[in-house]
């Protein structure tokens, strides 16, 4: 039996989200997204730590499209869920500060 590629069946491939592989985040997931429980001193600590990881990153933008475009959590093309919160990108499902103010 002959294994067959997908894309020869002429099936859609997704190349779109190609530039992730790119990030300069990739592998650094701790530094992007809170752990449970996250107090205020350590979001800014933690948020400071991958501003500085998306500063020099090749894909910024793009991944900051993305995240405002998905209604992404976490920290994505040096925008917190904040920064974009106030740049009018609304997350789907807010929770603390925003889902009061919204």
């Amino acid at each position: 039996m002959t294994m067959i590629d997908r894309t020869e069946m002429g099936e859609f491939t997704d190349d779109a989200d190609d530039w992730m592989n790119d990030g300069a985040c990739k592998g650094l997931t701790h530094l992007f997204f809170p752990a449970a429980a996250e107090r205020p001193q350590a979001r800014e600590r933690r948020e400071s730590a991958a501003q500085a990881g998306c500063a020099s990153c090749q894909v910024r933008s793009e991944c900051m499209t993305f995240a405002r475009e998905h209604h992404e959590y976490g920290f994505w093309g040096g925008e917190s869920e904040d920064e974009r919160h106030a740049a009018g990108y609304r997350l789907i499902a807010p929770i603390g500060v925003r889902a009061r103010a919204s």
